[in-house]
């Protein structure tokens, strides 16, 4: 696997991954040295990610390789179709699933989500519209969140 960090308006980013796409994209809560030498493997990702803190990008054209359970991945899945500037509930992505008893797996499944941004797991929110709990800070998926949709949130539900 290659690895490089960059740095983005939330901090140092972690980026991992090979021929067989991106594993894994993370927010570092410390500092951590630049890359001097982005391997030529995860360029395009790099790109991409500039692009969409640039505010220029909206979605992402990269092929992902992320380690999860089936379960995981396919919740992983369901994050990907929640578009640009919106928001859903876990709620409504267990229903998507087609099982609302499973939200708390659902919710599980978000948390454990390995590709920071790419995978918009910052577009989940509480079923009244609250930010809830986010692996990278709740101040980053407000930022995000605001990033997306500066005037007002748009809800999907």
């Amino acid at each position: 696997m290659e690895t490089c960090i960059i740095n983005s308006p939330l901090g140092f980013t972690k980026i991992v991954g090979n021929i067989d796409g991106v594993a894994s994209i993370s927010v570092l809560n410390s500092k951590e040295r630049i890359s001097d030498i982005i391997p030529e493997i995860l360029e395009d990702c790099v790109i991409q990610l500039k692009e969409y803190f640039e505010g220029s990008r909206k979605e992402f054209q990269l092929r992902l390789n992320p380690k999860g359970t089936d379960f995981q991945k396919k919740i992983w899945k369901l994050l990907q179709d929640i578009p640009y500037g919106k928001t859903t509930s876990y709620l409504e992505l267990s229903k998507q699933y087609g099982d609302v008893k499973a939200i708390r797996a659902v919710a599980n499944a978000n948390g454990k989500n390995p590709l920071w941004i790419i995978v918009p797991c910052h577009r989940v929110v509480g079923s009244n519209g609250n930010l809830t709990g986010y692996a990278g800070g709740l101040h980053r998926k407000k930022w995000l969140l605001e990033h997306e949709s500066p005037f007002k949130q748009q809800s999907l539900f």
